[in-house]
Parts: C-alpha cells; sequence; structure tokens
C-alpha cells in the first residue's frame, strides 16, 4: 500500500534552510570567539617568540654574512667571516678547543657524581629530604656571578684550598693563574653543581621496581653486577637525557670562566662563548660574533643528533605492549 506524499507547507523549506544558516553562523561566531580567547591567552608569549627570540636570530643570521660594528651600517662581506674563523683566527680555534675539552671532562664528572650521590639518597632513612636539599642547593644557583666569586676567593692565592694545603706542608698553588691549573679549576666548579641532573637520577632510581633487585640478588648478583645489569640499562633513558642536556650547557658555558679566570691564563681558558662575548661587546664585530653563534648553534645541533643517532645502542625503553 503506497503512502500519500507528504505535504509541505508554502515556505517551510526556506524557513528550514534560513533556520540551519543561522545555526551554522552562530556556531562560527562562537568558534571566532574562542579561538580570539586563546590567543589572547598566548599572545604575550607570540609577542615575546618573534620580538625576542625568532626575529633577533633572523637578524644575526643576516649580520653573520657582514661586517658591522653597530656605529656603521652592515656591509655585505659574504662568507669573509667564515673563512676568517676557521683559516685566520688563532683564538677562535683555542676557544674551540678549549670548550670540546671542557665538554668531555667536566659532563661525564658531572653524571657520574650525579648518579653516584643519587644512589645514595634514594633511601627512605629519616632526614634524606634535607640532605637531598642541601645537594641540590649548589645547583639553584648554578652559573650566578656570585657562586663564580666565590669560586675565585676559594682558588685565590690566598684562598681557602692554598690555606688547607698550608696547613699540609704543601707550598701554596697559583690555581687560577696557572696555565695547567685554571681549566681544572672550572671544571671543579662544573661537577660540584651537580644538583639538577642528580634529581632527574633520583627520579629514575624510583621507577626501578625493588623486586627486580632481589630477584638478581638471590640469583646471586652481587652489588656490581646490579648495578651494571640492573641500574644503568633500566636507568639508561635518564642518564640519555641528562647526557643531552648537560652537553647543551657545557657548550655554553660563560659566567664562570669570564668571573673567575678571565678567559686566562695563556687563554687556557678561554670558552667559546666568552671569546664571542668579546667579540661582539669589546671588539664591537657584531659581524663577527653573529656568525660565531650560528657555527655554535650548528655543532650543538650536530652533537644532539649524533647522541640520538647512537642512542639506540645503549638506550633501553620499555617494550609496548602487543609489541
Amino acid at each position: 500500500m503506497s503512502r500519500a506524499p507528504a505535504t509541505t507547507i508554502p515556505g517551510e523549506e526556506l524557513l528550514g534552510s534560513g533556520a540551519h544558516a543561522e545555526h551554522l553562523a552562530s556556531r562560527r561566531a562562537r568558534a571566532r570567539a574562542r579561538n580570539l580567547a586563546g590567543y589572547a591567552f598566548i599572545a604575550p608569549w607570540l609577542i615575546g617568540f618573534f620580538g625576542f627570540t625568532l626575529l633577533p636570530m633572523m637578524a644575526s643570521l643576516y649580520l653573520a654574512f657582514t661586517d658591522y660594528d653597530i656605529l656603521t651600517t652592515p656591509r655585505w662581506v659574504g662568507l669573509e667571516n667564515f673563512h676568517r674563523m676557521f683559516t685566520q683566527d688563532r683564538r677562535y680555534l683555542q676557544s674551540v678547543s678549549v670548550t670540546l675539552f671542557y665538554v668531555a671532562i667536566a659532563v661525564p664528572l658531572r653524571l657520574a657524581f650525579a648518579l653516584a650521590l643519587a644512589m645514595l639518597l634514594n633511601t627512605q632513612r629519616r632526614g634524606m629530604s634535607v640532605y637531598r636539599a642541601a645537594y641540590y642547593a649548589p645547583s639553584i644557583v648554578a652559573g650566578s656571578v656570585a657562586v663564580a666569586l666565590m669560586w675565585r676567593q676559594i682558588f685565590g692565592r690566598e684562598g681557602v684550598v692554598n690555606a688547607v694545603l698550608a696547613l699540609l706542608g704543601v707550598a701554596p698553588v697559583s690555581w687560577l693563574g696557572h696555565p695547567d691549573f685554571a681549566i681544572w679549576t672550572l671544571i671543579a666548579l662544573a661537577v660540584w653543581q651537580f644538583g639538577s641532573p642528580m634529581l632527574i637520577f633520583l627520579a629514575g632510581l624510583r621507577q626501578i621496581p625493588a623486586e627486580v633487585y632481589e630477584a638478581a640478588s638471590i640469583d646471586g648478583a652481587g652489588p656490581w653486577g646490579r648495578f651494571f645489569r640492573i641500574t644503568l640499562p633500566l636507568l639508561s633513558p635518564v642518564t640519555f637525557f641528562n647526557l643531552v642536556m648537560q652537553t647543551i650547557t657545557g657548550f655554553m658555558v660563560f659566567t664562570q670562566a669570564f668571573i673567575v679566570t678571565g678567559g686566562g691564563p695563556m687563554d687556557t681558558t678561554l670558552f667559546y662563548a666568552l671569546y664571542l662575548y668579546r667579540r661582539a661587546f669589546e671588539s664591537f664585530q657584531m659581524g663577527y660574533a653573529s656568525a660565531m653563534a650560528w657555527v655554535l648553534l650548528l655543532a650543538v645541533a650536530l652533537c644532539t643528533a649524533l647522541l640520538f643517532k647512537t642512542s639506540g645502542r645503549w638506550v633501553f625503553y620499555e617494550a609496548k605492549e602487543g609489541r
């Protein structure tokens, strides 16, 4: 039995389509209002990013190919800054050598001390939180002028270190004035400020199940066996994160050398960032300093990429379910 065709009131379709269009317009208006509210909230970050990060980086990239001394108009010189940097500037090559030596020594030592202290503090004994806060405290002021001044006084000619050596009958040592010792005072300062990676290691140690250690002990594994076969493999993602962050920080060290040694003696503590600062704000060679900054950026990016490339061989992540 066939149905009779539905009757429609004239103009009903027009009313329905008009209401639908009005509903869509209302939804679009509400979406635009939400978007505007979102952009308003992130506007301070956007202004800061474009005004203080992206635009200065683009300006620095342009200045890297110019001869610019702040007072005159930049003059385009092409790759001359980079050519002079790698072939004629002996102090530049010295700063690269000093920085690489510092990163190669200070970063592993800082991570080793941080891991050792994290394992010692990974207990539930009373008052352990006080010790954790005390060991972390130096990292709160890491890179500050106050810490650098304190370190200069400790290793000065009349400092605490020489006073202790005098009690032991050892002649005073010119820690900051001797080319063989100055760099090691800055490495010691870097190792002393191990609080940040220590806390990260401590958080990673808390994630390792105690049952794993108990099973290894039952199987006859000793302390060193548990450390190398359980702790280090399960802690490898945290170690990798700390290694990447501390390597980047090591390449950018500046305040310590600027305050403690001033880059001396004989440029043995002339770090890359310190030499860049001197070229820019003492010699007013802004174009040359910009070229140095971009080389540093590319070098850090390359080192980070190499770390990520090699991480597959020694970083072990928890297997995902179903794989």
